[in-house]
């Protein structure tokens, strides 16, 4: 819940709508998922109830919640990630510019490979570790309409195992910036079993305590996403 950070009181109301809209469409809270708790999402977010709820109200009027009063009620996220198809990964690069995809996709590798080099030579809890062997877990068993969502889930906690909050809010800005391009390429089932066995080596080189390894796996899977985005866009 990184993405869920406190915010500026200058802009309170926008910047709700804001982290509210990463968590949801990084898929940090799962299509279908509750938000937290009101009480516990205003102090989270470092906020007022009041300006919570403009915010909440915001988004359920735009689509992406769905709120309901009771004792089983909440703020329910009612978005999906639409499935790839003809034209839509022309369609977003277009959108974003080449300029801007070439300055996100850097950003990202920036931020990645560095994450993972941090991350590689810290001294890791067995508590840590378990943490990274059960998204990778969770990541190689995830059923193709999970996939997406438990990709983001993989490589974010490689941040926020850093334990830096900046760290880990810069890698979720990196990711939300490719989100859309990311959810336009198609899933293959080959690329997915190249993804499952370099994010393998991800985690064995950052378990291992090896910083270097660690950046350049990153970098190669990084790279890999890359080289397919070329090949559907030639």
């Amino acid at each position: 819940m990184t993405v869920l950070r406190p915010v500026r009181a200058g802009n309170a109301f926008e910047e709700t709508v804001e982290r509210l809209l990463q968590a949801i469409k990084l898929g940090v809270v799962a299509p279908g998922a509750k938000l937290p708790p009101e009480r516990e999402l205003a102090v989270q977010l470092g906020i007022s109830r009041v300006t919570l709820r403009e915010a909440i109200r915001a988004l359920q009027e735009a689509g992406y919640l769905d709120v309901r009063r009771g004792r089983y009620g909440g703020a329910f996220v009612t978005y999906v990630p639409p499935q790839p198809g003809t034209g839509d990964l022309r369609r977003v690069v277009a959108d974003m510019g080449t300029a801007d995809l070439t300055d996100a996709l850097t950003f990202r590798m920036a931020v990645e490979c560095g994450a993972a080099a941090v991350l590689a030579a810290s001294e890791l809890t067995e508590e840590q570790r378990a943490v990274l062997r059960r998204r990778l877990t969770d990541l190689d068993e995830a059923r193709v309409e999970d996939y997406r969502r438990l990709d983001t889930a993989f490589h974010l906690s490689i941040a926020e195992l850093t334990g830096s909050p900046l760290l880990a809010a810069t890698c979720a800005d990196a990711r939300l910036r490719v989100s859309d391009l990311l959810n336009a390429i198609p899933m293959l089932q080959v690329n997915l079993e190249h993804a499952a066995s370099q994010h393998q080596a991800i985690v064995a080189a950052i378990l291992a305590g090896d910083p270097e390894a660690a950046r350049r796996a990153v970098a190669e899977h990084l790279e890999g996403t890359a080289a397919l985005l070329r090949a559907f866009l030639s």
